[in-house]
């Protein structure tokens, strides 16, 4: 399988999910409520403030790479950001500038996967942001460090929080509680194969479009990504909630999907910041709202 074809096997399942997840995202419901903003955003945004001016991203210009039906990037914009959102399925953005308008939000949509950003956006910006889920389903982190760092405006900021990478080593289909490594750690050259058929926000969907291909990074291969794109690491943490359920035996609480015993055995996500280096005469990420 070519990494063209895992590509495009992947965009036709990304299609297809928008149907079901404008359903169990809670569109209609995150219409109906202008201070509504997403659970995901509001854990990123405790992990993103002490790098933010006056902790908050009002009046930043920010961009969402792989932002799907756009949810994430919406609560950025009622959180005071001006937004961008790039996804490579054009029924995900289709669907994310119809719930734009529908929401009354000022936002901008761009059709490209995360290789062709800098192509596809002229901009630059104050934050560039990666949601959670996103980081497996990229073939080389090398380019997309780069597109991150060609984002950034001197002084701005990086933000990612994504599932652990030895998360994605456990056996995924033990119910006894064991935590069994069965899966590669480190990237293999290739993707995992999957056909499952489903979607994580509504296992009862079942698609046409079932093969997935996902890409395996080591934390130390995502970090020194970064850090060969000029990045500069401002902060790295490891955390005991996932905000789905990754393995069988985890048990749902008002912070995330947790372990149920032994929380402290793996880590199941992680999270970092980082920084673009100032060029000689540049700001700062200042305050910029009035």
């Amino acid at each position: 399988m070519s990494e063209t074809a895992a590509v495009a096997a992947n965009r036709a399942n990304w299609d297809e999910r928008v149907a079901s997840h404008l359903i169990a995202y809670g569109v209609e419901d995150f219409i109906a409520d202008p201070t509504r903003t997403t659970s995901i955003v509001r854990d990123d945004l405790a992990l993103m403030a002490p790098h933010l001016p006056g902790g908050s991203p009002a009046g930043l210009d920010l961009v969402h790479l792989q932002c799907h039906i756009g949810l994430d990037t919406l609560s950025w914009a009622r959180l005071g950001a001006r937004v961008t959102g790039i996804d490579f399925s054009s029924a995900s953005t289709a669907a994310a500038r119809d719930v734009a308008a529908r929401a009354g939000l000022a936002a901008t949509f761009l059709d490209s996967d995360v290789d062709s950003a800098l192509d596809a956006c002229g901009d630059r910006f104050d934050v560039v942001y990666t949601g959670v889920g996103a980081l497996c389903w990229l073939p080389d982190l090398t380019r997309w460090a780069r597109v991150v760092a060609g984002l950034l405006r001197p002084g701005g900021l990086f933000a990612v929080r994504d599932a652990h990478p030895v998360l994605s080593a456990v056996d995924d289909d033990r119910s006894d509680g064991a935590l069994v490594l069965t899966h590669p750690y480190f990237p293999t050259g290739g993707p995992q194969h999957y056909d499952d058929g489903t979607t994580y926000a509504d296992a009862d969907v079942r698609l046409q479009h079932a093969d997935t291909y996902e890409w395996q990074h080591s934390l130390a291969e995502i970090v020194q990504a970064l850090l060969d794109a000029g990045l500069t690491l401002t902060s790295l943490a490891e955390h005991r909630t996932i905000p789905w359920r990754a393995l069988p035996q985890m048990v749902e609480t008002a912070g995330g999907y947790v372990l149920p015993v032994g929380g402290d055995r793996l880590p199941l996500t992680f999270s970092l910041t980082a920084t673009k280096p100032l060029g000689r005469g540049a700001d700062r990420l200042r305050d910029t709202r009035p």
